[in-house]
């Protein structure tokens, strides 16, 4: 009898899922696609075409893919080579604690370029991928200027507190920080435009509204009082560098394809105003996918009449994690991280590293999300951004990096504040 199985049916977004199937004819071709729709009803689908073995059976964990959207031995690779179905499209989920994404694993057994669409599948198997434990409390912060989501997990605490920020994409993003909450960390998700009453567009950025954040967190009756940490991702990481840099609270910053210098728009911290560097949108160039490449548009830190601009990152008390995609089509990432540590070095500092990806893009999130090499934002400029990045390569990146998050934020958290 012919079964498709998927292992566990139910788990985390960020857990693996062992696929099998039985019952083949011995040494067979067979499609295996995967499909899910986002909460928009949009559609993301991946396929990969396999052969079963002599006894008739097939384990991704074992068996390569000969052709389709990857090739090789890549037990989870159906679910991070999901592509959407219209162009520019990014996977994102929104509720993080009352439903999963369903992704429908489906297995034909013929192999070619005919719409699957008109084809009825030999077998099916669904599966669930949640974004939060069960037991995982989500609170809604809105107090004085504050505004986003407390995750907390189960139990008494104390929790290592982190808080959470994504890029230019504004509004209230939540799945990382819900998923990290399932791994033991209070997690703000933090919004800082574009969402209820915050200024609709991101224009002159003002740090004592991050520091009214941090101060909120660890004035939280479950949250470790010695120090927060903070993740984050491109335009978010500028923002943490500069947490870093000017607040004490902050001890544990992970930044994710960031720059080390004030971009686009003033920074302001009590009687502080850092301006912008310089930009040149003469540099912009078309990808042949037609999404706008912006890596070369930023100035040189490095630049002595950029000086200004750069975050005096020698004044940063708390551990520093860069990590970069050298594929990182957004900004020169890889770049600014290493001027950044040599900066560190040259005061005598040793509190920052960095870890390089290889073929790795510019949205680095958390394990088994598919690539995301171009979308459309909303509120940077009316054109779709590249964001780069290999499939494979990044696939493995986010994977590694996901768990050297964990162990950094767990040492400087955690293990730190028990010495002290």
């Amino acid at each position: 009898m012919l079964q498709l199985t998927a292992t566990p049916a139910s788990a985390l977004a960020d857990e693996p899922v062992h696929i099998r199937v039985t019952g083949l004819p011995p040494l067979q071709m067979v499609i295996l696609t995967a499909s899910l729709k986002d909460e928009k009803g949009k559609l993301f689908r991946s396929k990969a075409f396999y052969r079963s073995n002599e006894a008739g059976e097939l384990d991704l964990k074992q068996a390569p893919s000969f052709g389709g959207d990857y090739m090789g031995v890549h037990p989870m690779g159906l679910f991070w080579s999901l592509k959407p179905e219209r162009t520019f499209g990014r996977l994102l989920k929104r509720d993080v604690m009352n439903s999963p994404f369903l992704v429908t694993l489906d297995l034909y057994d013929s192999v070619g370029l005919q719409d699957l669409a008109t084809i009825e599948p030999r077998v099916s198997q669904v599966v669930q991928r949640w974004f939060s434990h069960p037991e995982t409390q989500r609170v809604q912060i809105r107090e004085g200027r504050v505004r986003g989501a407390l995750f907390l997990p189960p139990g008494e605490g104390p929790f290592p507190g982190i808080i959470d920020l994504f890029g230019g994409i504004g509004g209230l993003v939540e799945f990382r920080a819900s998923l990290l909450a399932a791994h033991g960390f209070a997690v703000l998700a933090l919004a800082y435009f574009a969402y209820e009453d915050l200024p609709k567009h991101l224009a002159d950025v003002d740090l004592e509204y991050f520091e009214e954040a941090a101060n909120l967190l660890l004035a939280h009756p479950k949250i470790r009082k010695l120090g927060i940490g903070v993740i984050s991702v491109s335009k978010g990481a500028e923002f943490a560098l500069a947490m870093a840099c000017f607040l004490r609270q902050v001890v544990a910053i992970v930044c994710i394809n960031g720059p080390n210098a004030v971009c686009d728009f003033p920074l302001r911290y009590r009687d502080l105003v850092m301006t912008p560097i310089q930009s040149f949108l003469e540099r912009i160039q078309i990808d042949v996918s037609g999404a706008v490449r912006f890596r070369h548009c930023r100035g040189d830190p490095r630049d002595k009449r950029n000086q200004q601009s750069v975050y005096p990152i020698e004044k940063a008390q708390g551990q520093i994690l860069f990590i970069v995609g050298e594929n990182d089509e957004s900004i020169n990432s890889k770049e600014y991280a290493e001027q950044a540590l040599d900066q560190l070095q040259s005061h005598g500092r040793s509190n920052g590293r960095m870890l390089v990806y290889p073929g790795a893009g510019h949205l680095i999130e958390p394990p088994y999300l598919p690539l995301c090499y171009a979308s459309w934002n909303p509120h940077l400029f009316n054109v779709p951004l590249l964001w780069g990045g290999d499939p494979v390569a990044h696939a493995a990146a986010q994977e590694h990096a996901w768990g050297e998050i964990q162990k950094f934020f767990r040492q400087h958290l955690i293990q730190t504040s028990s010495k002290l």
